[in-house]
């Protein structure tokens, strides 16, 4: 197995050693760790023909692909050498116990220019496909994303014969303005329009091939990177037989097309079952006009034909057609014989017997405050202050967030305002959230730290008798990840809150999310708060109001250019590092 950027190896005590130091747990010393060395720059590409400054990671575009396996110690030092601050959230990681490490402006302090930091997790009881991108600053518009890819232990038996070769592609809506540029724009309340085309990692039409065998099957691991659209995915005469998303084994049938919203990810199994030919890759947008498609090519290696860019594309569904989205999303079920993580199949969390504690109705809004546009949840429009709430709870200090800052429904009618709402939540607690869309646009939603089952979707305003009409039994669990609310509709998830720390919930558009679609929840556990989840890292990032609470000192201020969403002043920062620690860097810098 190679695990692309793996720079050191490093004595498994002084690993063990370091890695319990910094997350205040003891691991067992037959836990496979894992060690990459990034560093975070710019490049300057044109896949659509513009020359653009785009975020590379060790000079890759898209940055190296992380390989794991379940339950193996990661550990990622990032060196930020761009202009501005940066972080990297692990996008299906549910970082268990580790909210510490989740890489967004509610939880972490940004990595300053210049700098460089250790994140530190585990991929504990997961497996499947996921993705990595920069969290700040709408960086993830200039790429710095890659694809995450969390194998089977080998005592656990995966659904489906192994594949001859597994491919990961990376797919995105693309603009060619700088992401600075376009910031600015909706700074001023100007929306983005539509992108210049879609890339397929990261590369324009035509340019990406894959190489197959006749008669091979192999595996596609596909993930809307984007930031705005939606992708309708296929390959020219080959069907797709639909085995996992995002951390769960699927019910196995056979696709034509995939809808794939932003933020999802898929694994399909292609088998190179035609003539030996070329044939078209083709992601195309949905739901706009005109459509704009990126394209690649699925080669036979013993076809006499090179690829070619003439000839026609396969047809899609029909680019105004969301029943036929509706319709698939609903089709997707969950594997209830296969094992993931672990050896017990799927189906033997009984999730429908579970009583509800609490339902969360969060409603979309798109109102105009201070005469620009903003987007809402329950009419809060979300910003951020100067220090991350991970931090402030932590140090339990005041008026940085507001607990309950956000009614459990949209009928408690309060006019557009901006804040910093977090749900209190408690851990063990099983909830019901209900995404509800107002607006003729579609929506893909996200919640850090968890899997939730989606048991239902549908038109119209949701009640308490749709309930009547939830799948209560085979419902796909999906891993910190997304559901897609379609305009007009709801959607409702089930989910059991059973990792405490401070998670990001947001709308998976880049838009919407940069000009208030988000919120955070706060886990807590009554009963033994103290061993719920890790302490403090030992090398955190301090910033903001947590330089001034005495126990803590930081560095002179560093001025950078701040998310226009932060309310206060620029950020202080400082980086705590014990004697093991530094030992253990300098260590790995010297081997």
């Amino acid at each position: 197995m190679a695990f692309t950027g793996l720079a050191y190896i490093v004595p498994l005590a002084v690993i063990l050693a370091g890695f319990a130091l910094l997350n205040g747990r003891t691991v067992s010393a037959d836990v496979p760790f894992q060690y990459f060395d990034w560093t975070v720059s710019y490049a300057n590409i044109a896949p659509l023909g513009v020359n653009k400054q785009v975020i590379v990671i060790n000079n890759q575009f898209p940055g190296p692909e992380l390989e794991t396996v379940t339950n193996n110690i990661i550990s990622v030092n990032v060196h930020n050498n761009l202009d501005e601050p940066f972080l990297i959230t692990w996008h299906g990681i549910q970082q268990r116990r580790t909210s510490w490490q989740d890489g967004v402006q509610g939880t972490n302090c940004p990595i300053l220019p210049g700098q460089n930091w250790t994140y530190a997790f585990q991929a504990k009881d997961q497996i499947g496909s996921f993705f990595y991108y920069p969290s700040l600053l709408l960086q993830r518009l200039a790429g710095g994303y890659g694809g995450i890819r969390v194998l089977n232990r080998d005592v656990i038996a995966v659904p489906f014969a192994p594949p001859t070769d597994d491919f990961t592609l990376l797919i995105s809506d693309f603009y060619n303005r700088n992401h600075r540029d376009l910031r600015t724009s909706l700074d001023a309340g100007v929306l983005l329009g539509q992108p210049d085309g879609v890339v397929v990692n990261g590369r324009g039409p035509y340019q990406t091939v894959f190489t197959v065998q006749p008669g091979a099957t192999y595996r596609f691991r596909i993930s809307n990177v984007g930031m705005q659209m939606t992708l309708n995915f296929r390959i020219q005469n080959h069907r797709m037989l639909l085995v996992e998303t995002e951390g769960s084994y699927t019910l196995q049938e056979y696709y034509e097309t995939l809808d794939i919203h932003v933020g999802q990810s898929y694994s399909v199994l292609v088998t190179a079952d035609q003539s030996p030919a070329s044939f078209h890759i083709v992601a195309s947008s949905r739901f706009t006009d005109p459509v704009i498609t990126g394209i690649a090519f699925l080669q036979y290696a013993n076809s006499a034909t090179a690829p070619s860019t003439s000839g026609p594309l396969p047809d899609g569904p029909s680019p105004m057609d969301y029943n036929y989205s509706l319709n698939q999303a609903k089709s997707i079920r969950w594997n209830l014989t296969a094992g993931a993580a672990r050896p017990n199949p799927q189906g033997s969390f009984h999730y429908g017997t579970i009583n509800v504690s609490r339902t969360i109705q969060l409603q979309s809004t798109a109102p105009i405050i201070g005469g620009k546009q903003r987007f809402a949840v329950n009419n809060v429009s979300f910003i951020y202050p100067d220090t991350p709430l991970k931090l402030a709870d932590y140090f339990q200090l005041n008026d940085v967030f507001t607990l309950g800052g956000i009614p459990d429904s949209p009928a408690v009618v309060s006019p557009p305002r901006y804040g910093t709402p977090v749900i209190d939540a408690i851990n063990k607690a099983f909830i019901q959230i209900i995404f509800q869309n107002t607006e003729n646009v579609i929506q893909t939603w996200h919640v850090d730290g968890y899997a939730f089952f989606v048991v239902g979707m549908d038109s119209g305003v949701w009640d308490s008798t749709q309930q009547s009409t939830y799948n209560l039994n085979d419902a796909v669990a999906r891993s910190t990840t997304q559901v897609q609310v379609y305009p007009y509709s709801w959607t409702a998830v089930l989910m059991e809150l059973d990792n405490v720390g401070m998670w990001n919930m947001r709308c998976e558009d880049g838009v919407r999310r940069y000009l208030g679609q988000e919120l955070y929840m706060r886990v807590r556990d009554l009963d033994d708060p103290a061993q719920s989840q890790d302490p403090m890292p030992a090398n955190e990032l301090l910033c903001g109001a947590a330089c001034r609470t005495g126990s803590y000192s930081c560095e002179p201020p560093i001025e950078y250019i701040a998310n226009k969403n932060t309310l206060l002043d620029p950020m202080q920062s400082i980086l705590c590092t014990p004697l093991i620690f530094l030992l253990l860097m300098d260590f790995v810098g010297h081997s």
